[in-house]
């Protein structure tokens, strides 16, 4: 799991929530420059991206994870992602800010069937992920 967001307290909250919840986080990175580092370190499963970081857009990092097949989840309180950052981020789950605990696991868990596709088709990236890992 790429966790990409800017805003300290948030980030932290949000590691150590998918943490307790069986996820592994690489970030959380704080800028489109360390979330592309990460990216290039290691392949996640999925990510959750915040639109705005600081005074750069996240669609870079939303281009990079596209190209790369990995489904990502936009965190943001824009009324229309994707007047903001285009198409890059077109057809991705949105989580508007401030996000509360039960509707990211909720829609971590609607994803989850996506993350179960991907790794039947033995996809060659590392799984960062445990799948399943919801009650539905």
């Amino acid at each position: 799991m790429l966790l990409v967001e800017d805003e300290l307290i948030v980030a932290m909250d949000l590691a150590h929530l998918l943490e307790d919840h069986g996820w592994q986080v690489l970030g959380p990175a704080a800028s489109v420059q360390r979330a592309l580092q990460l990216l290039k370190e290691q392949l996640p499963s999925v990510a959750i991206l915040d639109i705005n970081l600081r005074d750069e857009l996240v669609t870079p990092v939303a281009e990079a994870l596209m190209k790369q097949g990995i489904p990502f989840v936009v965190s943001t309180a824009v009324s229309n992602p994707v007047e903001v950052c285009g198409t890059a981020v077109r057809g991705a789950p949105v989580l508007r800010k401030p996000t509360d605990e039960e509707q990211l696991l909720q829609v971590l868990e609607k994803n989850d069937d996506a993350l179960d596709t991907q790794s039947q088709h033995g996809s060659a990236r590392q799984l960062t992920v445990p799948l399943k890992i919801f009650p539905k």
